[in-house]
């Protein structure tokens, strides 16, 4: 996999993207300082109760319009998020069908970000914990419809189990090209699913990397390991997250953090790093 970027199907996908979720006020600010930093990939939803993707596109308009990134440089990344997940701000008519709500929240999404189509298009997490209720199919199948029209070039998932990936790849007629999990050492850094995506035609994006993971942050390995190479543990973190296939997601709020966290690209971990990095904390 090249290290700054991966192509899937004509999409330029950056390997390192910036997550939007939680800054409230602050996401137009931050996302503008973090396309400043050298983002190029920006990851948002629809979902006003975690994201403000209307200050996303704010943030991305006055990139557009200082010259610092045109959009035809970005990679907008956004999702679907079910009524569960919402709060009284919705982005649909709660009584429409799903295939319909569907539809409202991606053209929503379109204006919101000032854009024709969107780079990757995500469904935020299955109905239920198990299984797949009839309700993600209806929300599978309006999205692969979006795919089709051309205006959602990349699908994806976000908060899936195996289980319930396996059980989308069976039957999708569009399967997804991107898995977003929150990715905990302690569970192997999500393995089976790693392996399923890398198996399947699949790209894992990893998500709260450092926050899910703040016993491998202290583990004396680490410090060694960074020590090595004269970086810091962070920058080790996302170094083998690069190094297992996933696309990293990071939000942090410092401009230096921002920096750091792109500055991984000019070293490699040796196998055995990676190895034993893999291992800490994994059950």
């Amino acid at each position: 996999m090249p290290d700054r970027t991966v192509t899937i199907d004509g999409v330029r996908v950056p390997r390192f993207l910036y997550g939007t979720a939680w800054k409230e006020a602050e996401t137009q600010r931050l996302t503008e300082l973090a396309l400043g930093q050298g983002f190029r990939g920006i990851d948002a939803a629809n979902q006003r109760r975690h994201y403000d993707e209307a200050a996303v596109g704010r943030a991305v308009a006055a990139a557009a319009g200082s010259g610092l990134a045109a959009r035809g440089d970005l990679f907008l990344q956004t999702k679907f998020t079910f009524r569960r997940g919402q709060d009284h701000r919705l982005p649909y008519d709660p009584g429409a069908p799903v295939s319909v709500q569907v539809g409202q929240s991606f053209a929503n999404s379109l204006e919101h970000l000032g854009a024709a189509e969107i780079d990757s298009y995500l469904l935020h997490g299955p109905s239920g914990q198990s299984g797949l209720a009839a309700a993600d199919w209806e929300a599978w199948r309006a999205m692969e419809a979006l795919h089709k029209g051309g205006r959602a070039r990349l699908l994806g998932v976000s908060n899936f189990s195996l289980e319930q990936l396996r059980l989308l790849c069976r039957q999708a007629r569009v399967r997804p090209r991107f898995v977003q999990n929150r990715c905990y050492a302690a569970r192997g850094w999500d393995r089976d699913v790693r392996r399923f995506c890398a198996a399947n035609g699949m790209v894992y994006q990893g998500f709260s990397l450092l926050t899910g993971n703040r016993e491998v942050l202290a583990h004396p390995e680490m410090a060694r390991i960074a020590a090595r190479y004269g970086r810091s543990v962070a920058q080790v973190v996302f170094r083998f997250a690069l190094a297992v296939g996933m696309i990293a997601l990071t939000g942090t709020t410092d401009p230096e953090h921002m920096r750091a966290d792109l500055d991984i690209f000019d070293f490699r971990l040796a196998p055995e790093e990676v190895s034993r990095i893999e291992g800490l904390f994994s059950s």
